[in-house]
């Protein structure tokens, strides 16, 4: 059997050392050759081929249930979400959800539910929000973003609600989304919360965690919601609207998420992250 010769002895002094490694690592002198750590040349080494000692673990198949149970778990010390809060303070009807979710468009949850509640000491009702100008509105709403569209927007749905449907916006996503402004997630926040039908309500969060999850695969949140109704089960619908705000604001944020103590890394596939904690 024929062996692999010894490698040529280095030079005595620096010059040409270079050449000499790049010739002994080339195809001349076999497999295995490699520059010794302690700077003596070439030794016959086994890491060849060997596996990184710090390669990525495996990632487990993404399991739903399980990640619910995590999620629940992870948001506790968190503020809820603040349509949901302001539901659990007794703004129940479909009515204040709705105007609450227009309040909180491009406006943070912290901004939100005082304006909402400051609203709401005022006019809880279509027939009482009417009464009010939308120059009232406004002054009311003034600490959230876009408020003067906003304040005409909400005066304009209590109007509607008194004439149209007698003062009480029914449970009816065709009736919501006929009101200017009104889009499939607010529509689908005000109808899953006051009246819990199965329906998701896709936030920014939503979109971008479970996209980042791996979970779906889109560019939008209108396309995220209809993906998500292919994967999620119906008795997550609204549920996960009240965990993903929490999450995506204080551990899967935008920039910078916490990877490191998320509680889901095993089963996320980290899409798109390039610099997390």
């Amino acid at each position: 059997m024929s062996r692999n010769p010894s490698p040529p002895p280095p030079p005595r002094s620096g010059e040409g050392e270079k050449d000499f490694l790049l010739s002994v690592s080339g195809r001349g002198w076999g497999e295995g050759w490699e520059e010794r750590s302690d700077g003596g040349g070439m030794a016959k080494g086994k890491s060849a081929g060997r596996p990184k000692k710090n390669a990525a673990p495996q990632k487990r198949p993404f399991d739903i249930e399980v990640a619910v149970e995590r999620l629940r778990e992870a948001v506790r010390p968190y503020p809820k979400a603040a349509l949901f809060e302001l539901f659990a303070e007794g703004h129940t009807s479909v009515f204040e959800i709705l105007i609450a979710c227009i309040i909180s468009i491009r406006t943070r949850d912290e901004t939100t539910l005082p304006v909402a509640r400051q609203l709401f000491a005022r006019a809880r009702t279509p027939a009482e929000m009417v009464k009010l100008s939308p120059d009232e509105i406004d002054e009311l709403i003034g600490e959230c973003n876009f408020h003067e569209p906003k304040a005409k927007q909400i005066h304009e749905i209590a109007r509607r609600t008194v004439a149209e449907h007698g003062g009480e916006l029914p449970c009816d996503a065709d009736v919501l989304m006929s009101f200017h402004g009104v889009g499939p997630k607010c529509a689908n926040l005000a109808l899953g919360i006051a009246c819990n039908l199965p329906l998701i309500g896709v936030d920014v969060h939503v979109h971008r965690v479970t996209n980042r999850w791996g979970l779906v695969h889109e560019s939008t949140p209108e396309k995220t919601m209809e993906a998500l109704q292919q994967k999620l089960p119906q008795s997550y619908w609204v549920e996960i609207n009240a965990l993903l705000v929490p999450f995506g604001k204080h551990i899967c944020t935008g920039v910078a998420p916490m990877c490191s103590t998320c509680p889901l890394l095993d089963m996320c596939r980290q899409v798109g992250v390039t610099s997390p904690r």
